[in-house]
């Protein structure tokens, strides 16, 4: 029997990317003069960095605000950045299970890595630039049994992939959101994840 694969999401739900990620635009505007409201953007983190800069900038000016920010982005937006809480509980709670954990997020895999080296975290597989049913694949491809996320984004990725949503009501969606897009267990955070988990897989094991 293969080992038990978990998916995770990233942002909001492994790691609270918010004050690095503010940081960030904070330091695009003061590049580029265009004024992108930080905490505004930060506050619905999830989707893909095109769409949150397509509020800000010009269409025809998008890729090139996308190359920029992504240049910035190491010296700003790791060392601010925490782990939510729970997460190192929950990655090791997966792997004392003797599973195996992989992080697919929207943000693209080489930024990704660095928070998770620089925070230490156990990952075993990583899949960046993925968002919502595109997540799918890769949740498909690596064998995850289920996968957590804190966006409703991320139930669609777990339905689209046949497999159980663990919704975390930690990042934009509220609790009644992530459960009416499909979430099979809802948890406050991820404190919580580690006694839930035999349940989890259980739920896993019946699809």
């Amino acid at each position: 029997m293969s080992a038990l694969m978990v998916g995770f999401d990233l942002d909001m739900t492994l790691i609270d990317s918010r004050p690095g990620i503010a940081a960030a635009y904070r330091a695009l505007t003061a590049r580029t003069g265009v004024p992108v409201d930080a905490e505004l953007a930060v506050s619905r983190l999830g989707p893909p960095l095109r769409t949150e800069l397509a509020h800000w900038f010009p269409a025809e000016q998008v890729e090139e605000a996308v190359t920029l920010y992504r240049e910035l982005y190491p010296t700003y937006a790791i060392t601010p950045s925490v782990p939510m809480p729970g997460a190192r509980e929950a990655v090791d709670a997966v792997h004392a299970q003797g599973g195996r954990v992989m992080v697919v997020t929207s943000k693209i895999g080489r930024l990704a890595r660095l928070h998770l080296d620089h925070l230490g975290l156990a990952v075993d597989e990583l899949a960046g630039d993925l968002f919502a049913e595109q997540k799918a694949t890769s949740l498909r491809e690596h064998g995850a049994a289920l996968y957590v996320g804190d966006h409703v984004a991320d139930m669609v990725a777990a339905g689209a992939a046949g497999i159980p949503g663990v919704g975390v009501a930690t990042g934009p969606c509220p609790a009644d959101d992530l459960r009416a897009a499909g979430a099979q267990v809802v948890l406050d955070d991820l404190t919580g994840f580690p006694a839930a988990l035999d349940r989890i897989i259980g739920l896993a094991l019946e699809q």
